[in-house]
């Protein structure tokens, strides 16, 4: 196994003219970090196997072909599902100011992946100016990365949070809003407006989109579709997979056959 080899003080202490550090990132199973962050902006991309990533303001899933970026001060933990392979490139905080400051899940072009394959050679030693100018590119580059909206916000306010930590504890648990209403102690129409204010999305798409979400982590481990929809509390098969059809553009079946989200950038997704 071989997995990233600079230390949190490498990571915090490399000089700001370097701009960049790169490394590759390879797991044979299944992993999981403690919450952490991270002086330097980070962009994790996978190149196989999927990545979910939680801070205390979301959860985002990383598939293949697509990258998460993390913004400088940002506490985050990540778990790669089974085996995987992938890389990171660490932004000194210096030259994050073009680029996001939330963390995204970000397509990969096939010019950032190119440059990740040149930086990660790059040795300790003084960078060159062409080094120094390749850099600047990666930077220029992540800056140009398209949004795939893959995550799920969290509220921000206490009873909203009782009521999302609610839906995400039990999944298949299809209580009516006037009963997640009074968890929060709320009224229903209080609970659809404060959710939507806090969130950007009603209650019925967020639990929509933290299902599908679920449901493709658990494909990425290996997970028959029958048994996510049992878990997901669809007693019927077809209704869960109309559903993820409707949201992602593809049924689980072809999801999972296709490996991810690279071969559905032609089609409909409801994210």
């Amino acid at each position: 196994m071989r997995r990233p080899t600079l230390t949190q003080n490498a990571i915090a202490s490399f000089p700001d003219d370097e701009m960049v550090l790169a490394v590759e990132w390879h797991e044979d199973a299944a992993r999981k970090t403690s919450m952490h962050a991270h002086a330097a902006g980070q962009i994790i991309g996978s190149r196989e196997g999927l990545l979910s990533v939680r801070t205390t303001s979301g959860w985002w899933i990383v598939p293949r072909t697509h990258s998460i970026w993390m913004p400088p001060h940002v506490p985050h933990a990540v778990h790669s599902h089974g085996p995987f392979r992938g890389w990171s490139i660490y932004v000194s905080q210096r030259h994050c100011e073009a680029l996001p400051t939330l963390p995204k899940t970000l397509y990969v072009s096939s010019l950032l992946e190119e440059l990740v394959r040149r930086a990660v050679r790059w040795d300790n030693s003084a960078r060159t100016p062409s080094q120094r100018h390749l850099a600047q590119v990666i930077v220029d580059e992540i800056a140009e990365l398209r949004e795939d909206p893959l995550g799920l916000p969290n509220p921000s306010s206490g009873p909203i949070s009782r009521v999302t930590d609610q839906i995400l504890a039990n999944l298949s648990d299809d209580r009516s809003i006037n009963e997640l209403a009074a968890l929060g102690g709320l009224s229903a129409r209080t609970l659809a407006r404060l959710f939507t204010r806090e969130t950007g999305m009603g209650m019925v798409a967020w639990r929509q989109r933290a299902k599908v979400l679920s449901a493709i982590a658990m494909l990425a481990d290996g997970a028959p579709v029958t048994m996510i929809a049992l878990d997901l509390g669809y007693d019927n098969v077809s209704a869960f997979i109309a559903m993820f059809r409707r949201v992602m553009g593809v049924t689980p079946g072809q999801y999972q056959s296709s490996g991810g989200l690279h071969e559905m950038r032609g089609r409909k997704s409801g994210f």
